[in-house]
């Protein structure tokens, strides 16, 4: 089959496309720049703009299923190109955000529930993973401070999340895409666990074999930290987040399990796979 991948180069979706392609099905990866650098050899690339429908013919044309993104601008246009060319089945990446209490007034929650929408009136088989925190973003958060200094600065320490791995939303992706029994299903997705901030942090540290300091600072020092390596948007859902969990056991998952048989991956794992990104 040929499977549709759109964000090919982010975590998520170039999991995805690795997972069908291991599966012997034909992947199309899309880009809106020209050139086909950072794929792996094998993936037919094809420029495509899920904001500029008129663009999404050519990608589209004889494909069996779809990963997707949220883009809200021409979510419509992409819903009427997928229906033209015979699209099957369609994963988008949502978010739990459109769940939450006050969820029009979250810019997050809009973005996603637009394009939700689009597809729940159309007559696609969707599957929407609506994805808690993922683990990758450590990167944003922690990074540099790590690297530099080999040091956290935290508002709350003892926030709880329950990451969920890149690996594990696209194993849910690739199920859903290629196995019946996911049409206009929704997967509210989160880690295996709900750990402290201090506990993740510790985790990365025995992976990179480095100590790593916590420094507890105030609200106000920590959104300005990150807001040298994160838009306002993230900062402030990622300051709400911690503050709301402080303390708190945060909602875990079990629905990697149940739907491919194999327990979710925790952040120990997380860590270890990406270790090299914090030293």
């Amino acid at each position: 089959m040929v499977m549709v991948v759109f964000g090919a180069r982010g975590n998520v979706g170039r999991s995805v496309a690795a997972g069908l392609h291991a599966a012997g099905h034909r992947i199309r990866a899309t880009t809106r720049g020209p050139g086909t650098a950072g794929f792996p050899p094998g993936w037919d690339v094809v420029g495509a703009d899920l904001s500029r429908p008129d663009t999404l013919a050519p990608v589209l044309a004889g494909a069996d299923g779809v990963f997707l993104y949220a883009v809200p601008d021409g979510a419509q246009g992409f819903v009427e190109a997928a229906e033209r060319a015979g699209v099957r089945r369609v994963v988008l990446l949502s978010s739990e955000a459109v769940t939450h209490d006050g969820a029009q007034d979250s810019p997050v929650a809009r973005q996603h529930r637009v394009v939700e929408v689009a597809l729940e009136n159309s007559a696609l088989d969707w599957t929407f993973l609506r994805a808690g925190l993922f683990a990758a973003n450590a990167r944003w958060c922690w990074q540099r401070s790590i690297r530099r200094e080999d040091a956290v600065r935290l508002p709350y320490p003892d926030a709880h999340t329950a990451p969920v791995h890149e690996q594990d939303l696209a194993t849910l992706a690739v199920a859903a895409l290629t196995r019946p029994g996911h049409e206009r299903r929704t997967y509210r997705v989160h880690g295996p666990e709900s750990l402290p901030l201090t506990e993740q942090l510790r985790h990365l540290a025995e992976a990179r074999g480095r100590a790593i300091t916590v420094e507890r600072v105030t609200p106000e020092q920590a959104r300005a930290e990150l807001a040298t390596t994160m838009p306002p948007v993230a900062v402030e859902a990622t300051m709400a987040l911690w503050a709301a969990q402080d303390g708190v056991p945060a909602e875990a998952s079990t629905i990697v399990e149940e739907v491919t048989g194999r327990p979710g991956r925790t952040f120990a794992e997380w860590a270890r796979d990406h270790a090299a990104d914090f030293l």
